[in-house]
């Protein structure tokens, strides 16, 4: 019998591994599975590379999992806002290494990943430093049609961390509205994806037609409590 749901958030977590890659969502606050960086700062991995749309905030969250100094490398396209304190330190003093990826590039560089695409050509950062590597060297470029590419790779996970809204012991995922957004994604391009999610359900129970993510790309599913999202982003 197939059954998917873990029993604490510990146990999906237990064999995350040092080094990995670890695809996070979330798009500031919302759909940030908070209860499962929780529990990765406490199983203690480290030498993480994270991929996710922003750098944390305040010092809650992937900010706590970066100031825990569990991160080598985050991936992401919004790496500065009022209260990413924590990365602008950690930055700044060379503790921490970033890849800046422009948003529509980061979300189908994880979407390639999870379709099997080897590598695709994008305007996005032509002509820019965003369109050289890591180190330094210039990226292939091609004209396609009078207009300039830029050749980008697909972000890979080894586990994926996602917050869904409800799911069956199968893994089968449903979304709530905005929270939704790099979660699909994320799951088809990582090895393991973990969920949370707030309500578990029997087979049969979530329409068909609602279900974004197919149990085939899920692992373990946490069932956590509901609680409000907080704003960030923001000074008083």
């Amino acid at each position: 019998m197939i059954n998917k749901i873990a029993a604490s958030v510990a146990d999906a977590l237990a064999d995350v591994k040092d080094g990995s890659t670890v695809l996070i969502g979330g798009f500031g606050t919302a759909g940030i599975p908070n209860e499962l960086i929780d529990g990765l700062i406490a199983q203690g991995a480290k030498d993480l590379t994270v991929v996710n749309n922003n750098a944390g905030n305040a010092e809650t969250g992937l900010a706590a999992l970066l100031k825990a100094g569990r991160v080598r490398k985050i991936i992401c396209s919004f790496p500065r806002q009022a209260d990413s304190q924590v990365f602008d330190g950690l930055y700044r003093s060379g503790k921490l290494e970033l890849e800046l990826v422009p948003q529509g590039n980061l979300a189908e560089r994880i979407r390639a990943a999870g379709a099997g695409i080897g590598a695709f050509f994008c305007p996005t950062g032509y002509g820019t430093e965003l369109a050289r590597n890591a180190d330094g060297s210039a990226k292939e470029t091609r004209e396609i049609n009078g207009k300039h590419y830029v050749l980008e790779m697909p972000i890979h996970g080894d586990v994926a961390l996602i917050k869904a809204e409800r799911g069956d012991r199968w893994g089968n995922l449903t979304y709530r509205m905005a929270a939704r957004n790099f979660g699909p994604v994320m799951a088809t391009a990582s090895k393991k994806t973990i969920a949370t999610v707030h309500e578990i359900v029997e087979l049969g129970a979530l329409d068909p037609e609602a279900v974004v993510t197919p149990g085939i790309f899920v692992h373990h599913i946490v069932k956590i409590p509901r609680t409000a999202t907080q704003a960030g982003g923001f000074k008083k």
